[in-house]
């Protein structure tokens, strides 16, 4: 559906804005409007079929997600599709008001036309009727020689399957569409998991479990210091965290369909993270792994090597597993890897992406991708140095261990969230901000649309989402 625009509600915000004192909080009408008028607003012009992108130029005339985009093309891969439903859904808890839960349906339906037949979702989805014969859609795609390539990375088909499912939940389960391409998709996700417990950063198909020996992380003898190229995208991953946001994935489907079957893949994914640590003198994990459970290259600028970046999230799903199961296997690798990954801090306390296998020594490429210890001439597209949590990572760790393990899960979160000056005071910039046509637009460019780009100001999705959570937590706050 479309919505009405709600300029008339827009200007009396900003008028109120304009009588109010600067530190009075803002009226729940103001808040009201605002949230309205913002969402109405990206519905009607910002959305393509329900979908959404990363950002347009202000003037709508050129858009784009991490690449640039067509007319017809949104964006799966977050802060896209799902991160815009997710917060038309955090506005309908906070209200009440179906003219939220609508707007999510229409974004949910337009994830299900981008679902492929291999189970999930590819980074971006297109429209246009011929372009979609270049992708294997289970909605008029193409056919056997079409891209069939379920991603999970950066929590592409994770974040589109966790917005289906609270969409369902909020449905009631009613939308039979809805609730089909999530079963179809979790069905998927359980077929394509590894023998050991894995998964691969795409899928197309099951994987051959003889050509998957179940098998514990090792050192290889020898190694390439030279990209070999090839389909890296088939190992086993950690990779910008792709396995973890699977496992949330896989415990939240069992929350809210209780099917075991879901649980029980994600302990068996815990089962794989017990696999991979690495042994003495390097118990953390590496980005990707081979089929003998060694470290392995990816792009070219990710070589085989411990990875002081993706080991820390690892670290928390292993608290995450332990809360959800009370099982202290999970724990047991913890004090170990803390202890590796605080030895092996660099002069400025931060940490090495990668660290070489057995010395320990921190590597980095060159601008031309060549390896190197010198950290003098990196590439600027990628976090060769990273900053680290261990501190409360540690801290989280003590609390677990000696906690009782009947309160392990953390108290569900308060219906209504403590309202405070801070918030008041977020959400008095984010009405202020929004203009009279429901627009929060900010000064930016295009990167995608190279250096010639004339682009000077954007409405990025990133910020729609922000501003909606924080009027939707001040609307949630204020409710009588």
């Amino acid at each position: 559906m479309r919505f009405q625009r709600y300029t008339l509600a827009a200007v009396l915000v900003f008028l109120a804005l304009l009588v109010s004192k600067a530190d009075e909080p803002p009226t729940r009408p103001q808040a009201l409007a605002a949230l309205r008028q913002a969402t109405a607003f990206f519905n009607e012009q910002i959305a393509t079929e329900g979908g959404y992108l990363w950002r347009s130029s202000e003037d709508l005339a050129r858009r784009e997600g991490e690449n640039k985009a067509s007319a017809t093309q949104v964006w799966v891969q977050p802060p896209g599709t799902p991160s815009v439903g997710s917060a038309f859904l955090t506005a309908f808890e906070a209200t009440g008001d179906k003219f939220y839960l609508e707007a999510a349906t229409e974004t949910a339906h337009a994830l299900v036309r981008g679902q492929l037949q291999s189970g999930g979702w590819y980074y971006w989805i297109d429209f246009d009727p011929a372009n979609r014969k270049k992708l294997a859609y289970r909605d008029a795609g193409g056919g056997s020689k079409a891209r069939n390539t379920t991603t999970l990375d950066d929590n592409t088909t994770q974040s589109a399957l966790r917005f289906l499912m609270r969409a369902d939940r909020a449905l009631e389960f009613k939308d039979a569409k809805i609730h089909e391409a999530i079963e179809y998709a979790l069905q998927s996700l359980l077929r394509a998991q590894h023998p050991n417990g894995a998964w691969s950063q795409v899928f197309d198909e099951p994987p051959d479990p003889d050509k998957h020996p179940v098998k514990r992380a090792s050192f290889p003898a020898e190694w390439s210091r030279t990209w070999p190229g090839g389909d890296y995208w088939y190992q086993y991953t950690f990779n910008d965290n792709s396995l973890a946001d699977v496992i949330e994935t896989m415990f939240e489907a069992a929350e809210i369909y209780g099917n075991a079957s879901f649980r029980e893949s994600a302990t068996r994914a815990g089962g794989f993270i017990l696999l991979a640590q690495l042994p003495e003198p390097q118990p953390a994990w590496a980005q990707q792994y081979d089929t003998d459970m060694h470290p392995a290259w990816a792009r070219k600028f990710e070589p085989p090597s411990v990875t002081g970046g993706e080991s820390q999230r690892v670290l928390r799903t292993l608290m995450m597993l332990y809360r959800e199961t009370g099982d202290k296997k999970y724990l047991e690798p913890i004090p170990r890897a803390i202890a590796y990954l605080r030895r092996s801090a660099l002069p400025d306390g931060r940490l090495a992406r990668f660290y070489e296998l057995k010395t320990n020594k921190p590597l980095y490429l060159t601008k031309t991708y060549e390896l190197t210890y010198d950290d003098s001439d990196m590439p600027t597209h990628y976090g060769f140095k990273v900053g680290h949590s261990l501190d409360a990572i540690e801290q989280e760790y003590q609390r677990l261990n000696g906690a009782d393990p009947s309160k392990l899960k953390p108290p569900a979160k308060p219906d209504r969230p403590q309202l405070t000056q801070s918030l008041e005071a977020q959400t008095r910039m984010v009405i202020a901000a929004l203009d009279s046509r429901g627009r929060w637009v900010e000064p930016g460019r295009l990167r995608s649309h190279g250096p010639n780009d004339p682009t000077e100001r954007v409405i990025e999705c990133q910020t729609f989402i922000k501003n909606v959570e924080t009027l939707s937590r001040y609307l949630a706050a204020t409710r009588p």
